[in-house]
């Protein structure tokens, strides 16, 4: 009888190991706080939805910081009216003396008090962004900003969820995909849920769900989400009054009432109401591209 070889099994591989990924400083945890990390293909609607849903939760009575982690640093441009100096920005007017900076060089007050930071990024084919979150966190903390804090939000620049630009869900509670009811999008989606897997094999993130965006329907979503275990958070509509709100650096809680606008307003409350109160835990499985082109690609 032939004998039996044993099946060599691969060693968990910790955080940041084989890359330029680093693991997160434990002093550097956001504490007291609920964190929401939100990602989402390139041009989706992200930043739309991250100040929209900042100011829902602070019409449910919450202090809400945003932190946008794009060097286009326009993450927070309706809720504070203007291009708001990045933290790198600032930093390398001190020469990168943190000491130096006071809370008013890099956080600004937005719309009915959501407070408002630009991470910024690094010069273009230089630099890391784990590096820019890590050092806008820190200077958080160092003055002390999170800690009158209830719910932060990052959000990520396009669906880049390799090396810095993951760092967010390494302080994140809930990963949270926007999309729209197309291939490209739920493509970008299943990316995103296979980094949010693999980041909380070590941090304490887990995927929340995805937020459909832009879209009359979500008949392609819930295919996905059927396939992969995803769920549906919530549905916004392809308004025009959505899109006209950036020229008008205009949240939607600002923007002329209409019925339909008002509906709007009210789903994102209620998307507030029940991210507060926590949200189950997804169990979900990204899926092959083989598996996406098969389910998606081909109607």
């Amino acid at each position: 009888m032939n004998a039996v070889t044993p099946v060599k099994t691969r060693p968990s591989r910790a955080d940041g190991e084989g890359s330029l990924q680093v693991h997160l400083d434990p002093t550097m945890k956001i504490e007291g706080a609920k964190v929401f990390a939100v990602y989402g293909k390139g041009g989706i609607g992200k930043s739309t939805t991250s100040s929209n849903l900042s100011v829902a939760f602070s019409k449910i009575g919450k202090r809400v910081l945003q932190i946008g982690c794009d060097p286009k640093h326009d993450s927070t441009f309706t809720l504070t009216k203007r291009l708001m100096p990045t933290v790198i920005d600032v930093l390398e007017q001190v020469n990168f003396h943190a000491e130096e900076l006071r809370v008013e060089d890099f956080v600004f007050e937005g719309y009915n008090g959501v407070m408002c930071v630009e991470a910024g990024g690094p010069p273009a084919g230089t630099g890391c962004g784990g590096y820019v979150v890590g050092q806008t966190v820190k200077l958080l903390k160092e003055h002390r900003l999170l800690d009158d804090t209830d719910v932060v939000i990052f959000d990520v620049l396009g669906d880049v969820v390799c090396g810095g630009f993951a760092s967010p869900l390494q302080h994140a509670d809930r990963g949270l995909v926007v999309a729209a009811n197309d291939f490209d999008s739920i493509f970008a989606m299943n990316r995103i849920v296979a980094a949010i897997a693999a980041k909380a094999k070590n941090y304490d993130v887990r995927l929340g769900g995805v937020i459909a965006n832009r879209s009359a329907g979500v008949d392609q979503i819930e295919r996905y989400n059927a396939a992969s275990g995803m769920r549906t958070l919530a549905h916004f509509p392809d308004l025009d009054a959505i899109r006209r709100s950036r020229l008008k650096k205009a949240t939607l809680f600002e923007m002329e009432r209409s019925p339909e606008l008002d509906k709007v307003c009210e789903s994102y409350i209620e998307l507030a109401e029940n991210l507060w109160k926590g949200t189950d835990i997804l169990e979900a499985k990204p899926l092959k591209d083989r598996e996406i082109f098969d389910l998606l690609g081909f109607d």
